[in-house]
């Protein structure tokens, strides 16, 4: 395949430590909107939460949620629990952190802290699954965070601590290629946290205390980076989710920000939502979101054991 040329856009930013804890200083939120809906409870009874921190929406507009306690579980779009719950097979090392669906609709599932990734049907029945080896060799992984599926059926599956990579597995999980690497430099990552697919076809990275968003092709050749450190329109701090809407724009959830960005697909900021606290149109620790086909942004307030849904 002939190399594209990628343009940087920002300035790269450098190592910064992983993690964010409390609030910083934020500005109001300039977009002045509230959040139609807002849902969540922090418990333990079926569709209660406990600090959530991925999600999806499939085929079918079921909106599938796994939080601390290691539950998946679904509800409708305006988050009425409709079941079911349950588990991965072990979670004592760890909690998935990573949730997304496959060109069938099934649940992907990253088993963090297990070095590997299941498929699910809607009912919790467990397809099939891949990976399981913790290494630095191809086809084992280190922190699986995040993992999707192209329409040829190539599983893409991000990685940080042992890796800070992308790895390209084929339709029965085998091993094609990998690409990253521990850095600051265009390419490289610093905890790759989410994955997602632009119109276009080429795969959208989080890179997370990177402060950017890398694209890139699906064979691994990078296209262009977006943002740099900071609160102003089209910086970013602690980028943890990425996702696209029906229109093609695309948004970033930060946690250092407390904040939604929307973005054109060409990088340019179109504006943000959210800021810090504890009321409505207000986050804490915001580690993900989905949009919806009606292009409305789902967005987990995950120390605020809720979901806010707003369309901007």
């Amino acid at each position: 395949m002939s190399r594209r040329k990628w343009l940087v856009i920002g300035a790269c930013a450098g190592l910064a430590a992983a993690g964010v804890a409390g609030f910083s200083a934020h500005h109001p939120d300039p977009s002045g909107r509230k959040p139609d809906v807002v849902w969540g409870k922090r418990g333990q009874m079926p569709g209660d939460v406990v600090r959530p921190r991925a999600v999806t929406i499939d085929n079918q507009d079921r909106l599938f949620l796994v939080d601390f306690t290691a539950r998946i579980q679904a509800y409708d779009l305006d988050g009425k629990y409709i079941g079911p719950t349950w588990t991965t097979p072990d979670f004592r090392n760890g909690r998935p952190s990573g949730l997304g669906t496959d060109r069938d609709g099934n649940l992907i599932v990253c088993d963090s802290h297990y070095h590997k990734v299941r498929i699910y049907a809607a009912d919790g029945t467990e397809l099939k699954s891949f990976g399981g080896t913790p290494g630095k060799e191809p086809g084992q992984f280190g922190y699986v965070s995040d993992c999707v599926q192209d329409a040829d059926g190539f599983y893409y599956v991000s990685e940080f601590g042992q890796n800070d990579r992308i790895t390209k597995l084929d339709p029965d999980g085998k091993f094609v290629a990998c690409w990253g690497g521990n850095g600051t430099e265009p390419g490289k990552f610093q905890r790759v946290r989410a994955l997602a697919f632009g119109p276009e076809g080429d795969l959208y990275a989080a890179d997370a205390c990177n402060h950017r968003i890398q694209v890139f092709t699906r064979a691994g050749e990078l296209v262009r980076v977006i943002g740099e450190p900071g609160t102003g329109p089209g910086q970013l701090s602690y980028p943890y989710d990425v996702a696209f809407g029906p229109a093609g724009d695309f948004y970033v959830s930060e946690r250092g920000n407390q904040r939604v960005q929307k973005f054109a697909r060409d990088g340019r900021p179109l504006g943000t939502w959210g800021t810090g606290g504890r009321g409505p149109g207000q986050l804490a620790d915001p580690w993900a979101l989905a949009v919806d086909r009606f292009g409305r942004v789902h967005v987990v307030d995950t120390e605020n054991h809720r979901v806010q849904r707003v369309r901007f």
